[in-house]
């Protein structure tokens, strides 16, 4: 019976896919309302994300893999001049809803994730993050200076910083998807990612800000970089303290609303408030729905949900689980396989790729005894959206060369290198991250740290 429905996605997926350039050629521009071409984006991308996600499960592997292999053909098919699949890949709206889709997927987590339990591995999730920062970066730096020793300082400098970030979507997916999220690896690999972006994001904005200063002839502006930092720090800390003292107090006073629209609601507006807030102080957006799942703790819905039938994360996993597809399916449509053709720029990043991986490895040393080493350094190495978007701002960012001409801090070959190494590390992850967990030590208490 179950190979008789994968047949029957495999012919729907193949009739949809077979039909998109033809309705998208006849279709024109839409007389009201939304575009047609949106509505058919969404059925092909989600038609195929829930195909290969299957079909990877089958195979052992977790459902997240074969959405990204899914985003890698559907980006690659305008080569075989199919032009439908090239508005495919810039289709704004459909961008929008993969970010939205990575927001809720990590409101989720936050969700999942006790806030207890994260701040007793506390100690060991920053010292994780700072070799996940420090590695990448030095790496990074050499590796690009190697390469391209005729380049400005500034632009190793932005290359190292690039690396730095972890893509923690792609992980914490994993480790849900594998019913792992509860391991006390689980919760030191997800401090040390909300730490990790942090100081990736205020290393990028101390490189940002040297690259704007050199261009403009003016020296490097300190104080925002100080204002910056103590502004994201304080955003968390706030977060923490809004989620155990004041929290509580706001629920209390709505606890004649019972609906179960109310409960949804109000946890996805939070949600998306909390993003909004985090992407104002200059964090990750996807910082700020986690953050959001960390403060709005069960205790606070007790009087609308029936524990006994009912969880919080039952109202919300299924939001999750229509719309986080999109992210990784978009993820792989970012993957331009014709760059495999030209050799140099596969050994700059191949050896880039090499870099950043054995940096995140490296990451398990801080793990603390008794854990699983290599499990939290392999839930460090994925780099996805983060990076992606540090390398399409380096691609604005310009810089002063020779004879007073300007010129984009990350060229188009540094680009597409960043984008190779986004996603060996996104493909890797999956199957590696559950054999280290599946053969590795089984105790998911929380330790005290020494």
């Amino acid at each position: 019976m179950k190979l008789r429905r994968v047949h029957f996605y495999l012919i729907v997926i193949g009739f949809g896919l077979f039909l998109a350039p033809a309705v998208s050629a006849f279709s024109g521009e839409a007389s009201h309302g939304l575009d047609p071409n949106v509505l058919l984006s969404l059925a092909v991308v989600l038609g195929a994300a829930v195909l290969a996600g299957e079909l990877f499960e089958k195979l052992g592997q977790p459902a997240v893999l074969g959405e990204l292999v899914a985003g890698i053909a559907l980006g690659n098919l305008v080569y075989l001049n199919l032009p439908y699949f090239e508005v495919l890949k810039t289709n704004e709206i459909l961008m929008a809803l993969a970010q939205i889709g990575v927001i809720i997927l990590l409101f989720e987590v936050g969700l999942e994730t006790n806030l207890r339990e994260m701040l007793q591995v506390g100690p060991r999730s920053f010292l994780v993050a700072v070799i996940g920062v420090v590695g990448p970066f030095v790496l990074g730096w050499g590796v690009s200076l190697f390469f391209h020793p005729e380049s400005p300082s500034l632009t190793h400098m932005f290359i190292g910083a690039m690396i730095t970030a972890t893509s923690i979507g792609i992980t914490a997916r994993v480790l849900r998807d594998l019913g792992h999220i509860d391991r006390t690896e689980a919760k030191i690999i997800l401090g040390a990612a909300v730490i990790d972006d942090v100081l990736a994001l205020l290393l990028l904005g101390v490189v940002q800000n040297s690259v704007v200063s050199s261009s403009s002839g003016k020296p490097l502006d300190v104080w925002t970089i100080v204002v910056s930092a103590a502004t994201s720090i304080g955003f968390l800390v706030s977060a923490v303290l809004i989620g155990r003292y004041v929290m509580p107090a706001v629920f209390k006073t709505v606890r004649g609303f019972e609906s179960r629209s109310f409960v949804v609601g109000i946890s996805i507006a939070a949600c998306f408030l909390t993003a909004y807030f985090a992407s104002l102080v200059g964090l990750a957006a996807i910082i700020g729905a986690f953050a959001a799942g960390l403060i709005l703790e069960e205790a606070h819905f007790e009087h609308f949900i029936d524990h006994k039938k009912h969880h919080l994360d039952d109202f919300v996993s299924p939001l999750a689980a229509l719309w986080s597809p999109i992210f990784f399916v978009s993820v792989g449509m970012n993957v331009d396989l014709a760059a495999f053709g030209d050799s140099s720029l596969l050994l700059f990043a191949f050896a880039l790729t090499a870099a950043g991986i054995l940096s995140k490895l490296a990451c398990g040393l801080g793990a603390g005894k008794g854990m699983n080493k290599i499990a939290v350094g392999l839930g460090m190495m994925p780099r996805g959206e983060v990076v992606l978007y540090f390398a399409s701002l380096g691609s604005t960012l310009m810089l002063t060369v020779a004879d007073g001409k300007t010129a984009p801090i990350i060229g188009k070959d540094t680009f597409n290198a960043i984008v190779i190494l986004s996603m060996v590390t996104a493909v890797l992850t999956p199957p590696l991250l559950k054999a280290a967990i599946k053969h590795g030590p089984t105790n998911i208490s929380i330790p005290p740290d020494r």
